[in-house]
């Protein structure tokens, strides 16, 4: 009975203990503006708008203006009008996530759109712009994490709480790497955040890319391309919030965010709307802010808790990997995987150039043998590609230079490995295994890991 209690009071503690009312005095576009609220709002607060007719219209505070609280909604205007009630809600907007969201899909503001019946909420609220553990109470990344993929799990090791970052153009595959992920990950949970998605491609991921077996072990919130700046935004935060929830239960998360850009072209919307100045490619200076805050509540958690790896897929524009998105997230997080159209284009999925792409973490997740492989195939590939012009010409002669001629002779098997079906699934040995035998080097498979990475 006390257990039963204690979670009726933690359901109960985010709810308001009284209604404070404002009215809408000027609507301009998407923009609101309201007064009669005093000192009781702040950014972020949410205030409902109440129509004559239809339901309530859910906004969010993101400035003020000559005393007025500026909103943005959360859905259409409908209905709404000059002397609008706003109904202020004191309390912190909140996520009550459960065990029981797994195999759930959801919208930004938490509500079940899979038709699967009402979701279960649990006892434990989490702010949904949480803040990112104090570092000094972090633990340390873990040891590394099978992915599934071969060219990951090899030239790009990831670790336990590690971020990367994925960069990649429109329509080279990144969404179905990412369900890749998902699916073969040896993480005990998975949190995906469909931001700013095709509403057509949406059921296709469900079905086709993630799968059933997928989906089981997922929580997958969706706020497609077509809903206001609001909800694609929030759908980011309400994404690491459920991902927060598991990593304090003592899991091991796998967070997936597609992708940050969007997130970042909701916040540059919401900063323009309430006058922030346009600054780098007319992105506002609160967007840059927004994503350190984002991708910094990833990562380990404290003693006692598990760990949120993440993996942001960032949508470069017009194929520009220095454009101010990119270069932000890769400030920010440990690793960036680069996924370039001209491989796509021969045929070659998924499309990474892992001479491009970086994970921090190495090589001191590996041990001597598999860093051995890794930078061997790392020089061929290298090798290669700096005398392919040559090579496609004719131009170059065979025993000019021993390193170039066996360069040229692995590196059909080297693209042959890094090129993996959506349904093939490889295990850390087994990719490890088969890139030895791309180099003609045979793998002993040490029976010493590589030292775990996490001392907590």
């Amino acid at each position: 009975m006390d257990r039963l209690a204690d979670k009726a009071l933690a359901a109960l503690k985010p709810l308001p203990d009284h209604e404070m009312y404002g009215k809408v005095t000027k609507v301009l576009g998407l923009l609101v503006e309201i007064a009669g609220f005093g000192e009781n709002l702040a950014i972020g607060a949410i205030v409902h708008l109440r129509p004559k007719t239809g339901k309530d219209v859910p906004c969010e505070v993101i400035g003020f203006r000559d005393g007025h609280a500026l909103l943005m909604p959360f859905g259409t205007l409908e209905g709404i009008g000059l002397g609008c009630p706003a109904i202020i809600q004191r309390s912190e907007p909140v996520a009550m996530p459960d065990e029981r969201w797994l195999g759930r899909v959801l919208n930004a503001l938490g509500q079940p759109i899979d038709g699967k019946g009402p979701l279960t909420h649990g006892g434990t609220p989490i702010p949904l712009r949480n803040t990112a553990p104090p570092p000094h109470s972090r633990q340390r990344i873990g040891g590394k994490l099978d992915l599934g993929i071969r060219a990951v799990n090899t030239f790009l090791s990831t670790c336990k709480g590690q971020r990367m970052g994925i960069f990649s153009g429109s329509g080279v595959g990144k969404s179905v790497l990412l369900s890749m992920m998902a699916r073969y990950t040896e993480a005990d949970v998975s949190v995906i955040g469909l931001v700013g998605e095709r509403g057509r491609e949406v059921q296709e991921f469900l079905e086709d890319d993630l799968g059933p077996d997928g989906l089981a072990r997922s929580v997958v919130i969706v706020a497609t391309g077509d809903e206001p700046a609001l909800m694609r935004r929030q759908a980011a935060y309400m994404t690491l919030a459920v991902s927060e929830y598991f990593r304090l239960q003592g899991r091991q998360v796998l967070c997936l965010i597609d992708s940050v850009t969007r997130f970042a072209m909701a916040q540059r919307e919401i900063g323009l709307s309430a006058g922030e100045p346009p600054t780098s490619k007319g992105y506002p200076p609160t967007t840059f802010g927004e994503l350190s805050r984002l991708l910094e509540r990833a990562g380990p958690g404290g003693p006692g808790e598990g760990s949120i790896t993440g993996l942001f897929s960032v949508l470069v524009e017009g194929d520009d990997t220095n454009e101010p998105i990119s270069d932000a997230v890769r400030g920010i997080v440990d690793g960036h995987i680069v996924m370039e159209r001209e491989i796509a284009e021969r045929g070659r999925y998924p499309a990474i150039n892992v001479l491009k792409s970086v994970s921090r973490s190495m090589p001191k997740c590996l041990n001597e043998e598999q860093n051995m492989l890794v930078t061997r195939a790392k020089q061929l590939v290298s090798r290669y590609e700096d005398m392919e012009e040559l090579i496609r010409l004719g131009a170059y002669r065979k025993g000019s230079d021993r390193e170039v001629d066996e360069a040229i002779a692995r590196y059909p098997a080297l693209e042959a490995f890094l090129a993996q079906d959506k349904d093939d699934h490889t295990t850390i040995e087994e990719a490890f295994a088969a890139l030895g035998e791309a180099l003609g080097i045979p793998y002993r498979g040490d029976p010493v890991p590589a030292p775990e990475m996490n001392d907590g």
